[in-house]
């Protein structure tokens, strides 16, 4: 045993568990772990930002560009619940994040007297938005809840845990047993007699359908075999995107999935939610579906699966892989129905959302294969997820059903943080930029170089859409005051300049790239086509008494 500070244990074992990078804002209740990070700054390096959103969302994009577990320190009270939109996005996207927090004094927590940063129960608030979350409460305990919080980011469904620790507790010292080895995750066997009974339903479809999700990130080698030895399409979602190669002849995404649909008669859906199929597409008895989840309780949530698989994805279609060949029916092949539907579904994107293929064509050209690009909640983001072409795993980014409006920008210097080598682009509209513009400081500081796009149209576009199409132009709070974005870049420090094309915009996009420096390019644009009509469809099967 060595004598250490509650916080000098948790850096050692954060260090351990190889977390080379902690995003953070300082602050009084955190004064002795900010010391004791001091010490470790050749093997952990601190990134500060301007706001505690940003810490928790370049976590959110340090863990969601690399599956690996990142962490973020704040203050308590308002500073955690600065973090909470971040901390929530992570859970929608399964995202395995630490939210390490301060606290007041140990002694003085839950007796409400007012104290700065004092919450009523602030544990209860972590544990609402993550899988897990606890306190430490001495030294000696440190290294047991550090290793505990990483087992549960690595194990099942990954999902964000938090810790806090007391002022005082940070500081105090007694002896320590450190934990020589990293946490281990869970281990989750192949279920090998479903994935029979899988291998011999799907051998025998006719119409098969495979979607997949954010879950099936790492397993895209193993599920484009099976889709070839099927001839069956592979829908990826949003989360989905990159699980194979988008310029592979049977990956689609969701407008050619929802005429595949409609004419499955086998679905088998690896780490998805299935949510918008099953509960808009529609469902029927002749429709039979296999599930493939980490997390049991995910399985039967809207309706029993055909055969329901608790597993690893990328173990459990390797075991299928393996299994499928000998249960295979003769088949006359779907290869031109595939290729035709596929390309009658894209024609119908490309015709009505002219402008946002044009700009998101020039944005795939300049950026490389491993390129990755993060989405936002914009109209340049709604289209990239229907005909954005995603080359790799992990290389498009989305905030999952959280719609986290204004996530994009501060997120993507997370990205860049875990991937210096891969250039990284954000498009974002000029609502959505403005909510963590201020960390254009944080890039110039740190030297991270992103490529950050906002589209501007001087407004919050879709909600002003809505309102002129749905309330007869009775628009109120949606028109926006803008910043000179090229002025507001160069005041930063950062090379801005503004575009008023799709090929001008991929030549800048070219030139930031090059620069290795952070970059901001403020796209005008007009009003754009309406995206709603092809993604809110009416269900293509009757529903299910």
């Amino acid at each position: 045993m060595t004598a250490l500070t509650t916080a000098q244990a948790v850096v050692s074992m954060l260090e351990v568990n190889s977390i080379d990078t902690i995003f953070c804002l300082p602050g009084v209740q955190n004064d002795s772990f900010f010391d004791a990070l001091y010490d470790r700054t050749n093997a952990i390096r601190p990134i500060h930002a301007r706001h505690e959103q940003a810490c928790a969302y370049m976590a959110l994009g340090y863990a969601m560009a690399t599956g690996r577990p990142s962490t973020y320190v704040v203050v308590p009270g308002p500073g955690f619940l600065n973090t909470t939109a971040a901390l929530s996005t992570a859970y929608a996207v399964n995202a395995p994040v630490l939210a390490l927090t301060g606290q007041i004094q140990q002694s003085m927590i839950g007796r409400n007297i007012g104290l700065l940063h004092e919450l009523p129960d602030q544990l209860a608030i972590m544990r609402g938005l993550t899988k897990w979350a606890d306190r430490i409460p001495s030294p000696a305990a440190a290294p047991g809840l550090v290793n505990e919080a990483f087992r549960r980011l690595l194990s099942g469904r990954r999902r964000p845990v938090a810790l806090e620790c007391a002022m005082d507790t940070w500081g105090r010292k007694a002896p320590v047993e450190l934990i020589a080895t990293p946490a281990n995750p869970d281990r989750c066997p192949v279920d090998e007699d479903a994935v029979e009974r899988a291998a011999k339903l799907l051998g025998g479809a006719e119409r098969p359908l495979i979607v997949v999700g954010g879950g099936a990130q790492g397993a895209g080698e193993h599920i484009a075999h099976i889709a070839e030895m099927l001839d069956a399409p592979v829908m990826t979602g949003r989360m989905g995107q990159g699980v194979i190669d988008g310029r592979h002849k049977l990956s689609v995404t969701m407008p050619a999935g929802y005429l595949f649909w409609g004419e499955a008669d086998v679905v088998l859906a690896v780490g998805t939610r299935l949510q918008p199929q099953q509960q808009n597409w529609g469902l029927d008895a002749s429709l039979k579906i296999i599930r493939v989840d980490i997390d049991n309780e995910e399985l039967d949530r809207q309706r029993r699966p055909e055969i329901g698989i608790v597993g690893d994805a990328t173990a459990t279609m390797q075991a299928l892989a393996a299994r499928l060949g000998r249960h295979m029916a003769k088949r006359n092949g779907r290869a031109d129905h595939v290729a035709e539907t596929k390309a009658k579904a894209n024609k119908a994107v490309r015709d009505k959302l002219a402008p946002q293929i044009a700009y998101l064509e020039a944005i795939r050209k300049a950026l490389p294969e491993d390129g990755i690009l993060v989405d936002e909640l914009t109209q340049m983001g709604y289209a990239a997820r229907l005909a954005y072409p995603t080359y790799r795993p992990r290389t498009f980014l989305s905030p999952g059903y959280q719609g986290t409006l204004g996530w994009g920008y501060a997120t993507s210097l997370g990205v860049k943080v875990a991937k210096p080598d891969a250039p990284v682009v954000s498009i974002s509209g000029d609502g959505g930029f403005l909510f963590t513009a201020m960390e254009m400081a944080t890039a110039a500081q740190h030297g991270i170089g992103v490529v950050a796009v906002v589209f501007s149209d001087g407004a919050y576009g879709n909600v002003k859409r809505i309102q002129q199409q749905a309330f007869k132009n009775r628009t109120i709070a949606s028109d926006l005051r803008n910043p000179d974005f090229v002025k507001l870049g160069e005041s930063f420090g950062i090379a801005a300049e503004r575009v008023r094309s799709a090929e001008e915009l991929g030549a800048a996009i070219s030139r930031g790239i090059a620069r290795g420096a952070p970059t901001l390019i403020d796209c005008p644009v007009g009003e754009l086509p309406d995206p709603w009509s092809i993604v809110q469809v009416p269900p293509i099967r009757p529903r299910r008494s």
